[in-house]
């Protein structure tokens, strides 16, 4: 080196322009995720015919991480809300605050907010095809949970005994 660049003008050229990271960690850096609990997977009670569930809730495993999901369905509406917490279950006492979470649909970011102190975050959002919780780690890795969708696109039937009926009259 002939001409040495001073140190003070490598930091004014960082600050013009600044190294850029990458928002998304790369496909290698997902934490492979193992499904524990599903809601929709318990049998009903003995002599119940029918139960009222609304919304959905579940347990994952994502490395040291746990992340308990709920998702509850606004009636009548095609929005929904996300409630969870992400905890580190071989480190209990490990604090899961300020971690990004975000809800994508493909690339789109459809809501996304910061973990609180006990790892608990909550979003609302319109639901959409594709939909996937994304959480970043600390260490530059990232969680994705792929999200069902709790209404349906095509309209309800009516009455399925009516249209027996109509059936049956016809014949």
């Amino acid at each position: 080196d002939r001409n040495p660049v001073p140190k003070s003008t490598v930091r004014l050229a960082r600050a013009i322009f600044p190294v850029r990271v990458q928002d998304r960690p790369k496909r290698g850096n997902r934490v492979p995720i193992e499904l524990i609990f599903d809601s929709f997977l318990v049998p009903s009670a003995v002599g119940l015919r029918a139960t009222w569930q609304v919304g959905w809730q579940g347990l994952y495993r994502a490395g040291n991480c746990s992340i308990d999901l709920r998702i509850e369905p606004e009636l009548s509406s095609s929005r929904a809300a996300v409630i969870g917490q992400i905890t580190n279950h071989v480190l209990p006492e490990q604090e899961m605050g300020n971690l990004p979470v975000c809800l994508r649909s493909g690339k789109l970011v459809v809501a996304e907010t910061l973990s609180n102190r006990f790892g608990e975050f909550q979003m609302e959002y319109a639901q959409q095809p594709q939909l996937r919780l994304c959480i970043g780690l600390q260490d530059s890795k990232s969680i994705q949970v792929p999200l069902r969708k709790f209404i349906s696109d095509k309209p309800v039937a009516k009455n399925r005994v009516s249209s027996r009926k109509q059936t049956a009259e016809k014949q």
